[in-house]
């Protein structure tokens, strides 16, 4: 229901279309999704409610374990914190999206 809402409050699949997320995630009170190539290298997205009815956005970028044919060592799954914002209010999700990704909401 949480995730619902938030996804609507981002533009619903006006959103979607527009920004080419995908793989969206409902885990409790956020929202997760995938992100494509932009301007903060962030490509994933989680957008928690917190417990003052404001939303928390983390922008960060997950890199995949590899294998290194040449040394023959696995590389770490990393997770690094691009950019994170506390107490966004529901009107300005989609401004703030944009101002970090440069990816636009809407039409």
């Amino acid at each position: 229901m949480v995730a619902n809402t938030i996804l609507e409050q981002l533009g619903g699949n006006k959103f979607i279309a527009c920004t080419g997320s995908k793989n969206f995630i409902s885990d409790g009170n956020s929202l997760r999704m995938m992100l494509v190539k932009n301007k903060s290298t962030a490509n994933y997205l989680t957008i928690t409610l917190n417990g003052l009815d404001s939303y928390d956005m983390e922008f960060c970028r997950i890199i995949e374990p590899k294998f290194n044919l040449k040394t023959g060592e696995m590389r770490k799954f990393e997770n690094i914190k691009i950019t994170s914002l506390k107490g966004v209010m529901f009107d300005q999700l989609q401004s703030f999206f944009t101002s970090v990704t440069d990816l636009d909401t809407h039409l």
